[in-house]
């Protein structure tokens, strides 16, 4: 986590939420790349650093509406935080969700998971 561990609010409420969800989403991408179970502490703390780029974006959200459905979301990636072995599947689906967050983010669905 120490690898966001020092960027604050104030600097994280400069980026447009565009640009947070596809920082998010870079290291949802990192993630998917860990299958194996005996990646599990890599995994983890690639989730550790997801679940730290939400809670500042949760931190610096206005709109309420979001700001709810940016929490459920990060409910889905502290259970997958909790797994005892990766599941790409719950991965992939969660990561979808957080695409389509946004429009500019939604562009990005065909690069990294495929078309559909």
């Amino acid at each position: 986590m120490s690898q966001h561990a020092s960027l604050s609010p104030e600097r994280w409420s400069g980026f447009g939420l565009d640009r947070q969800i596809l920082m998010i989403a870079n290291e949802m991408n990192r993630a998917a790349k860990l299958k194996s179970p005996d990646d599990g502490p890599t995994l983890g703390r690639a989730y550790e650093r997801v679940l730290r780029l939400v809670d500042l974006t949760v931190e610096v959200q206005e709109r309420p509406t979001l700001l709810r459905e940016l929490l459920r979301w990060r409910d889905l990636i502290a259970e997958l935080y909790l797994l005892s072995r990766p599941d790409p599947a719950r991965h992939a689906a969660a990561f979808r969700v957080l695409l389509r967050f946004t429009p500019e983010a939604s562009r990005q669905i065909p690069f990294v998971l495929g078309g559909g």
